[in-house]
């Protein structure tokens, strides 16, 4: 049965033991070596192909082949055998922290893996790259690893179910810090005491602001949740050697609820697994079928199904303005409530396109679809009749739509809202959809299946045949892999393909 912990500030006068503080009780969770239950199990191989499919669709562009040249810039540390990076030879490694970094850039670039949203926002699926990459360092196995990472997407949606960190204009990966390094623990065995150190230096070095994803939004937003996963290894290991963390680092009077969230006066009730409960979290977060921010996916979804219906509505000659009635979130964050003049400019980055639903809404309604590339292409969004129709879409908060948006009832929780589109004859179409349709509430919520032929999709341009079917065997026995089979769980390029794509030079 879940325990409900209630975590405040504590002033330094006051006792506060650590088998107390949030984060030796999210410890001891990592310690638990509870089994994973088998429908977990699947879940968390549909995540690596996941994963998988998205850092291939991913492995030429700009940001990517930044990051692993740093990786690569960095040597096999000792200790250990080193990790693989995403779309390099398996037998070329580097350190675990770097092959965090650079296959947790990969994974994230394209904003189209997993997601979990309640108080506060996630993609649970950024966990994976660090704790993978300790596991092939390591020599562990497909069972640690699946309990590693069982463990990672536990702690991140119990943090995000009970922690808004965006109110306070904190990154969303300041839970992602604690969770990986959770994970890792969990993954190697460690004692409750040294998880917990590593918890604290996770933490505290991943809090950062919101202005990764506002504005011009830049390359950091991938990089962000990759450095958390490496600051997450790093933590680790200097938790193993002995050395401690800030601490209460949650509930100090100095510390992160005090001065980077609700304040001095603040408290938070965070749910936990009870001793020896199973870690079911990540059946609870749900993934992308569309390259785009996940409040985008039903709005996708319904313009497709309005495409197909009413495709007069696709020229902007038709129509005299559409307004997108939704949550908070979706209004102030990517939509036109962010009072972001980028969200409406055909030169905009790709990263600041995929955070704008008035351009999302009015493609996919023109074209019926939605394409990872295709659809942000710069060609694309400055056609001329896309701009026409792109800046008569508004967005409206609804308070009914973000009740539903922040309910803790997994049945009427949702993430769309209702359309209205006025028409130049005075007549609306109105229409509304609660999920996405890939959801598991949706149309066509995504099974083992679905994440294959995402994958097969997203890898065929950049893997060989044989290496898309080795790497599907291998990952659908995760389970029973032995570590050299872990070794392997990559993706391998075509030939080359990297080299010709080489990243600018830089320090190292």
């Amino acid at each position: 049965m879940t325990v409900t912990h209630h975590v405040r500030v504590y002033r330094s006068e006051e006792d506060l033991p650590r088998e107390e503080q949030l984060a030796w009780k999210i410890a001891q969770v990592a310690a638990d070596q509870v089994e994973v239950e088998p429908e977990v199990v699947d879940m968390i191989i549909n995540r690596i192909i996941d994963n998988a499919s998205v850092a291939a669709a991913s492995l030429t562009r700009g940001p990517i082949n930044a990051a692993r040249a740093q990786a690569f810039s960095h040597p096999v540390s000792t200790g250990g055998a080193g990790a693989t990076v995403f779309g390099a030879e398996l037998d070329h490694r580097t350190s675990p922290e770097w092959a965090a970094w650079a296959n947790g850039v990969a994974v994230r670039e394209l904003d189209y893996h997993d997601t979990f949203l309640a108080a506060e926002y996630s993609h649970p699926g950024d966990n994976i790259p660090p704790i993978l990459a300790v596991a092939q360092h390591a020599g562990k196995d497909g069972r640690a690893l699946v309990r590693g990472i069982a463990t990672g997407y536990e702690i991140q949606v119990d943090l995000v179910k009970a922690i808004s960190l965006h109110k306070h204009k904190i990154d969303h990966v300041a839970h992602l810090g604690p969770s990986a390094a959770a994970g890792i623990g969990t993954l190697l065995g460690l004692p409750v005491e040294t998880i917990y150190q590593a918890i604290g230096q996770a933490l505290h070095t991943t809090t950062a602001t919101r202005q990764s994803r506002k504005g011009e939004i830049s390359t950091w937003k991938a990089h962000a949740p990759a450095f958390a996963g490496k600051m997450a290894v790093e933590a680790v290991d200097r938790a193993m050697r002995g050395q401690t963390s800030p601490s209460p680092i949650y509930e100090g009077e100095d510390g992160v609820i005090a001065w980077m969230l609700d304040g001095k006066d603040a408290s938070y009730d965070v749910p936990l697994p009870a001793p020896g409960e199973a870690k079911r979290a990540i059946l609870d977060s749900y993934t992308k079928e569309h390259s785009a921010e996940y409040q985008a996916q039903a709005w996708i979804d319904l313009a497709r199904k309005l495409h197909n219906e009413r495709p007069e509505l696709a020229d902007p000659a038709n129509i005299a303005g559409i307004v997108l009635h939704t949550s908070h979130h979706t209004h102030y964050v990517i939509g036109s409530g962010a009072n972001d003049p980028q969200k409406y400019d055909p030169a905009a980055s790709r990263e600041t396109l995929d955070h704008s639903i008035p351009y999302i809404f009015a493609v996919a309604l023109q074209d019926g679809a939605w394409h990872h590339v295709d659809s942000y292409a710069p060609e694309r969004a400055a056609r001329p009749d896309t701009v026409a129709l792109w800046h008569k879409v508004t967005t409206l908060e609804d308070p009914e739509w973000t009740r539903r948006y922040h309910s803790n009832d997994i049945a009427e929780k949702a993430f769309g809202g209702r359309v209205e589109i006025t028409l130049t004859d005075g007549s609306k179409v109105v229409d509304e959809i609660a999920v996405a349709d890939a959801h598991p509430l949706g149309a066509r919520p995504f099974a083992r299946e679905n994440y294959v032929a995402k994958f097969r999709m997203l890898a065929e341009p950049v893997l060989e045949p044989a290496e898309v079917e080795r790497f599907l065997d291998l990952v659908q026995r995760l389970p029973e892999l032995t570590a050299a089979e872990v070794a392997e769980l990559s993706i391998i390029a075509k030939p080359g393909l990297l080299e010709a794509a080489p990243a600018p030079a830089g320090l190292f």
